[in-house]
């Protein structure tokens, strides 16, 4: 049994209107933005804000790293994606729904974890600490990296 989910429900993709969630950002929904709001929300790749940047420059020639930085900012807080932080550039997760990571220590691709049951944060020496989230990474090799060398390779 896998605990991979190879589908994660996300904040975005929901039937609201795109231009209504950047709205509800704080931002005007000018067509760079949508962009970005439209290719994280499929993505289950976990981009960084670069990665988006440079998959839609060329049909956006007028599109800026500051737009894509500052379109996800604005969409982290209204809670529609979380920023990442497992080493390296900030990654961008469009499943806000509670979650864990499995990360590849090899081909660094990040897949997402389903919870099996709703999980009581152990912090009782930490008195008066608010726990926000609880964040677990599982680190190995993904299917791909893990499996033997096909002979002649």
């Amino acid at each position: 049994m896998s605990l991979i989910s190879a589908s994660p429900a996300t904040a975005l993709e929901t039937s609201e209107d795109p231009a209504t969630l950047l709205r509800q950002a704080g931002l005007k929904a000018t067509p760079q933005r949508l962009a970005v709001l439209r290719a994280l929300a499929g993505d289950q790749t976990h981009p960084t804000a670069q990665d988006l940047y440079e998959r839609l420059s060329t049909a956006f020639p007028s599109l800026s790293v500051a737009t894509v930085y500052n379109t996800l900012a604005a969409l982290t807080r209204v809670q529609r994606c979380r920023p990442l932080g497992l080493g390296g550039p900030v990654r961008f997760d469009p499943n806000v729904v509670p979650h864990d990571h499995a990360v590849c220590e090899r081909c660094g691709s990040i897949r997402d974890v389903p919870l099996p049951l709703p999980l009581a944060p152990p912090i009782a020496g930490a008195a008066g600490f608010r726990v926000e989230r609880v964040e677990r990474i599982y680190r190995g090799l993904c299917a791909e990296c893990a499996a033997p060398p096909e002979i002649g390779q």
